[in-house]
């Protein structure tokens, strides 16, 4: 099983050209399955601690669109996550399943644990969903997401583990200030989840005199690490995709060892 991981610069302008060079690595690479960067589909809009209604649905319209192309990537199953509008009118963060059999994105769970301070005002944003970390089957694999924040309570990779999920996947938006810590908790997660660890980043250049005005960081450096911490892909700026093969049988039997067997 060969999975993939991405930085993506999301930005109108260069987000069509980071999918074209994504679409050439999974032919080269021969990926089944890839895990796309937190609401990647539109510019960042947490960046700003002004919500706009407008912005928002034109980010719905921008993901929805996307999606349906999916199919042009050439993979078996992609998870990424996705801005929503409920039935009450709520905003949301949903985690989804795509499958190229049905060739359709499968609803999963709305994002729980929300920051909000500079440059992350999801809190002002959108709602919480509700407080489940269900798994979904993509063919072989059992699947677990924790999108970014949601990574650093661990509690939830432990019931992932219980769970037996083979791969835990953490889009997300984080800085380039945190780059390190964020591979660390990472390491964390695959170890405690007894599962492989897949993380895809937003990327964009630092920089304080954007077209908004406003601080835009995103950080990139995405993950695939194994059960037991091992790292054994990144990207970078001038590698902004990573594949890697996984032994799902690794992943199963790694729940009977320390630490995972040991009871709550």
């Amino acid at each position: 099983m060969k999975v993939t991981v991405c930085q993506m610069n999301p930005f109108d302008g260069q987000r069509d050209d980071h999918l074209k060079a994504l679409k050439t690595h999974l032919k080269a690479a021969k990926s089944d399955f890839l895990l796309l960067p937190e609401m990647c589909f539109s510019n960042w809009l947490a960046s700003s601690p002004n919500p706009d209604p407008q912005v928002w649905r034109d980010a719905v319209v921008s993901h929805q669109d996307n999606i349906k192309n999916l199919s042009k990537l050439g993979v078996n199953f992609i998870v990424g996550t996705r801005p929503r509008v409920a039935k009450n009118n709520d905003w949301h963060n949903q985690a989804f399943l795509w499958d190229a059999e049905t060739n359709t994105a499968q609803e999963w769970r709305d994002k729980y644990y929300l920051p909000d301070e500079p440059g992350y005002f999801e809190q002002t944003w959108y709602q919480r969903g509700a407080k489940e970390f269900s798994t979904i089957r993509a063919g072989e694999m059992r699947l677990g997401v924790q999108i970014c924040t949601e990574m650093w309570f661990y509690e939830w990779a432990r019931q992932y583990a219980s769970s037996q999920i083979d791969v835990l996947c953490v889009p997300r938006a984080s800085p380039h200030s945190e780059k390190d810590k964020w591979l660390a908790g990472g390491r964390v997660a695959a170890i405690c989840a007894g599962a492989y660890c897949l993380s895809s980043n937003l990327w964009a250049p630092f920089n304080e005199d954007t077209n908004t005005g406003e601080v835009i960081d995103l950080g990139g450096l995405s993950w695939i690490i194994d059960p037991e911490g091992n790292v054994l892909a990144t990207t970078s700026e001038d590698a902004p995709f990573a594949t890697a093969e996984i032994d799902l049988e690794l992943a199963r039997e790694s729940k009977k060892t320390y630490p995972r067997y040991v009871p709550e």
